[in-house]
C-alpha cells in the first residue's frame, strides 16, 4: 500500500481559498467595528447634548419668570423694590465675588493713568540719552 502524502492538491487549494476569504472579509469586518464604535460614541455625545440643551432650556424658563428676576435683584444687586426700606448688614458674610477687606488687591490705577505715566517715562528717558556727552 502506498503512502499518501500528507498535503493533497485539493487541501492546498482548499487552504488557499479559506485564506483568500479571511483576509477578503478582514476589512469590511474592521469597518464594520470601526463603524459600530463611532455610533456609539455619537450617541453618548447626543446624550450629553440633549441633557446640556434641557438644562439651557430650565435656565430659559427661569430667566424668564418675573419672581426669580426680582429675587436675584436684590440678592445680588441690592436692588429695593419702590416704596419698601432695605437695608445692607456690613458684618455679614460678603457676597459671592467680593472679598473681604484683607483681601483687597492693591489697587490698579485707570488706564489712561498709566498711559501718561509710560509717554512720561519715555520722554525723560530720551532727554537723558540727548543731555549725555558723546564720549
Amino acid at each position: 500500500m502506498a503512502k499518501r502524502p500528507q498535503l493533497t492538491g485539493r487541501a492546498a487549494i482548499l487552504a488557499v481559498v479559506v485564506c483568500a476569504i479571511a483576509m477578503s472579509l478582514a476589512y469590511p469586518v474592521r469597518e464594520y467595528i470601526a463603524q459600530r464604535r463611532h455610533i456609539t460614541q455619537l450617541q453618548q455625545q447626543q446624550t450629553r447634548e440633549l441633557e446640556a440643551i434641557k438644562a439651557l432650556d430650565d435656565r430659559r424658563r427661569q430667566l424668564q419668570d418675573p419672581g426669580y428676576i426680582k429675587r436675584q435683584a436684590r440678592e445680588r444687586l441690592f436692588y429695593c423694590d419702590p416704596g419698601h426700606k432695605c437695608y445692607v448688614v456690613m458684618g455679614e458674610k460678603p457676597a459671592e465675588g467680593r472679598g473681604t477687606a484683607g483681601e483687597k488687591k492693591a489697587a490698579r490705577p485707570p488706564w489712561y493713568q498709566t498711559l501718561w505715566e509710560s509717554v512720561e517715562a519715555a520722554d525723560t528717558g530720551k532727554g537723558q540719552k540727548a543731555a549725555k556727552p558723546a564720549g
